[in-house]
């Protein structure tokens, strides 16, 4: 079984920011694999289903980014899995806009919702998904930037990301992290 957790934050004045790339993600997962984000526990939007024949719950946190790992934590300790088993889908602004990069463990970064969720699973060994947002221009505030929309010419970029990052969880569940990283990580 896999907890597939986009990371974010709820309320509408967050929808479709740079920050909430993690929330997009799963919700083209729930679409493309037919699960429903039909229920609200463990302090998340949350949906059961299957992909590749293995159970699945997509989650996406509304703890706020910074508490993230609060409800990563009932979430492991409800469906009783090892953070290997946690795929954590979030956004990285030292990767190009559209670039993404999977790794099977590794620090924070300076993202306080990785932060968070190393904090409350007390280990860096849990898969995750890092889908670029672009750097910040100069004399921009790192909280705006990250809290600010897509820029028009970089909308289909983000959707292919997107896209792209629901056949990285497919390729990670079917083949393991080894081979997903090989295909993703090149491109």
């Amino acid at each position: 079984m896999y907890i597939i957790v986009g990371l974010g934050n709820p309320t509408r004045e967050y929808q479709a920011t740079r920050h909430n790339i993690g929330f997009d993600v799963i919700t083209r997962i729930s679409d493309d694999y037919n699960i429903p984000l039909d229920f609200k526990k463990h302090k998340a939007i949350c949906g059961r289903g299957y992909i590749e024949g293995e159970k699945v719950v997509l989650a996406q946190p509304q703890t706020f980014m910074n508490l993230s790992g609060e409800s990563v934590r009932e979430l492991v300790d409800f469906y009783k899995v090892k953070p290997q088993e946690v795929i954590v889908i979030y956004d990285d602004i030292s990767l190009d806009a559209g670039q993404l990069r999977l790794r099977a463990k590794g620090s924070a970064g300076g993202h306080n919702g990785i932060k968070s969720i190393i904090n409350h699973l007390g280990t860096q060994e849990f898969p995750r998904i890092k889908v670029g947002v672009g750097d910040k221009p100069a004399g921009w505030d790192l909280a705006d930037y990250v809290l600010s929309r897509f820029k028009e010419e970089e909308q289909p970029i983000i959707r292919d990301a997107i896209k792209k990052s629901s056949e990285a969880v497919k390729s990670i569940i079917k083949d393991g992290m080894e081979s997903a990283m090989n295909i993703y990580n090149r491109k």
